[in-house]
């Protein structure tokens, strides 16, 4: 295994997390995929366990701990478990730090006990119908009406979009503004009238994770949920996607770890013309490639992650990591499931699934042409 800078408390904490998720996940996770969401009761138990506002302030019954390696882990590994749809990922690495960073104390006391605690399943709605990674093309709206912001919109492909309680909703608050101006992040509660869910959507890949559909219609949302600063939203976004990007890469980089884990073990017992698969040349060039570039791969990742912490991670660097290692992801288990042969397209191989599992990995955090736009732009061209 390819280790970052981990300090012995973080190794431990890999202990306890991969015994967790072995004893509450792995039995349970075929039948989440054939329901098409998680029981809401591995929710509660990851909060006993710690493992849900790792990062939150201990008076809200988080961990208190701000070091990023913690929630790498976490999500690391139930990558390893071929559990990467599970979402708590979402929850700790992308929520977590708008209710961090711009809630108010009494938003913070209303919402991050349960948080923390999993009674409280968190969502994060961007994507709209007609605007994907294009989020100046939100067309969502939230018009402000006494005390209360009255949402009407629709969207889509979201995370723990059926089990969430609360959604962080992306809406213009000012309808003259032109672009990314105008943009506010309103926060939506379970129960509140008009607010409906769709489908929860049929997806090739990580079938246990409820991905929706939302529906506003004249909702009235307190004006006390006004998450951050009126119309200053698209700021706070960008603000904190790196965070999520990096998350991303650190999924990407443990899927393609253990999709070549899973290779090299079938390689050396499979047998074909006589030998193992493992002694041809073709299959060892094959190996020795990746092996290499998970090992790129990782070392840059820990730069990555290292720099985050230290407040050093910006956006085009994100972007990077990104767009490479899920790229590099989607190579390597592909390359893993054709050293499967015919094996590697039946989904009782962990190959298969990782291969669906894997694709969506350069869409969502905003696409990869995204990212090389990103990136060329700050080339000067």
């Amino acid at each position: 295994m390819r280790d970052r800078h981990l300090e012995p408390e973080h190794i431990a904490f890999r202990e306890s997390v991969r015994e967790f998720f072995q004893r509450e996940v792995v039995p349970f996770h075929d039948q989440w995929e054939k329901d098409g969401i998680v029981d809401r009761s591995l929710w509660l138990k990851a909060g006993k366990q710690g493992l849900l506002g790792i990062d939150v302030d201990e008076r809200f019954g988080g961990g208190g701990v701000a070091d990023f390696r913690y929630l790498a882990i976490a999500s690391e590994e139930l990558t390893r478990v071929g559990a990467s749809g599970v979402g708590f990922g979402l929850h700790n690495e992308v929520v977590a730090p708008y209710l961090n960073d711009l809630a108010t104390d009494e938003q913070k006391r209303r919402w991050l006990p349960g948080f923390c605690s999993g009674e409280i399943i968190t969502a994060i709605a961007m994507t709209e119908p007609g605007a994907g990674s294009d989020l100046q093309g939100v067309r969502t709206t939230a018009r402000r009406d006494g005390d209360h912001y009255v949402l009407n919109g629709a969207k889509t492909f979201i995370t723990n979009g059926i089990n969430a309680d609360l959604v962080v909703v992306v809406a213009k608050t000012d309808p003259e503004a032109k672009g990314s101006k105008g943009i506010s992040l309103i926060v939506v509660e379970r129960g509140m009238p008009g607010f409906e869910r769709g489908r929860n959507l049929d997806k090739i890949g990580m079938k246990a994770q409820d991905t929706a559909e939302l529906f506003f219609s004249d909702v009235r949302v307190p004006a006390a949920n006004l998450l951050g600063e009126e119309n200053r939203g698209f700021y706070h976004l960008m603000h904190n996607l790196p965070q999520e990007r990096l998350g991303i890469a650190c999924s990407a980089v443990a899927g393609a770890e253990r999709a070549f884990a899973h290779t090299l073990e079938y390689v050396k017992t499979r047998t074909a013309f006589g030998r193992t698969i493992g002694s041809f040349q073709n299959t060892r060039f094959e190996l020795a490639e990746m092996d290499t570039e998970l090992d790129i791969a990782r070392t840059y990742l820990d730069d990555c992650v290292m720099k985050h912490i230290a407040g050093e991670l910006d956006a085009v660097a994100a972007s990077k990591a990104k767009w490479w290692t899920t790229d590099l992801q989607s190579r390597v288990v592909d390359r893993c499931l054709q050293l499967h042969g015919g094996y590697g397209y039946m989904l009782e191989y962990p190959v298969a699934k990782a291969f669906v599992d894997t694709r969506v990995q350069s869409i969502y955090g905003g696409t990869n042409e995204i990212m090389k736009e990103i990136i060329g732009r700050s080339l000067g061209i």
